[in-house]
């Protein structure tokens, strides 16, 4: 975090205007930093090396080095122990960009956003990602996340190695699985904020995943939810 809990941000477009404009949205909001700026994968995976960013904002296709590239360097294990902070991906996509998207998170991103969301949206998506979690664009994280599932060199888990769930955790996941956070999965089942990050520790542990987002194209995988399928109702 910067200077009076800031979240550090870098942001990394091929487009300089697009890249001004990320940037100009970002540090007008008090909690949110730009402590960089790179038009490509290889400049922001160096930058982040000095600016040391909480989150690096980054569209997914840029020349050359693009932003797969970046994200891969940006979560290994050698980057994180070397420069001893870690760093959370939110990358921008559009809607014919799936393959790049699905790569991005084998890769390990924690978000992806349409390029044309509300600026709202933006910020939100980044605080998100810096606390941790997984952010998934409504608009879009059902379709890509049901494809990259279904797809045949899938490593996630089958239907059959859920039964190793319980009941609460199933739960949990559907709901994560639908793009809630952790506050509205709590506030969804009548249980603590503790004891959600709790069942979706499990949930990772038990179905040998590495991140929530894995989480939750697992759920899509398997059949817990479909596309088009509305969250469940809540508790009370």
């Amino acid at each position: 975090m910067g200077d009076h809990g800031q979240i550090r941000v870098l942001v990394a477009d091929d487009e300089p205007p697009v890249r001004a404009g990320l940037a100009m949205l970002i540090d007008s909001e008090d909690d949110l930093v730009v402590v960089g700026q790179a038009g490509n994968g290889f400049d922001a995976v160096e930058l982040a090396r000095t600016a040391r960013p909480d989150v690096v904002v980054m569209d997914v296709r840029m020349p050359g080095s693009d932003g797969v590239y970046a994200t891969r360097h940006l979560v290994s294990e050698e980057f994180v122990v070397d420069q001893a902070f870690t760093t959370a991906v939110l990358m921008l996509t559009t809607f014919n960009d799936d393959t790049a998207v699905h790569d991005a998170l084998r890769a390990g991103a924690s978000g992806f956003l349409l390029k044309n969301t509300a600026p709202s949206a933006l910020c939100d998506a980044v605080r998100h990602v810096a606390a941790g979690h997984a952010w998934l664009d409504p608009v879009v994280a059902r379709r890509l996340l049901a494809e990259f599932a279904s797809r045949p060199d899938s490593v996630l888990p089958v239907p059959a190695e859920l039964a190793r769930l319980t009941l609460r955790e199933t739960e949990v996941l559907i709901l994560a699985a639908h793009g809630l956070p952790n506050a509205e999965i709590a506030a969804h089942l009548v249980i603590s904020e503790a004891t959600v990050k709790t069942h979706v520790s499990r949930v990772l542990t038990k179905l040998d995943l590495r991140d929530r987002s894995q989480a939750v194209a697992t759920a899509y995988k398997c059949g817990l939810v479909h596309p088009d399928d509305r969250p469940p109702h809540r508790a009370g």
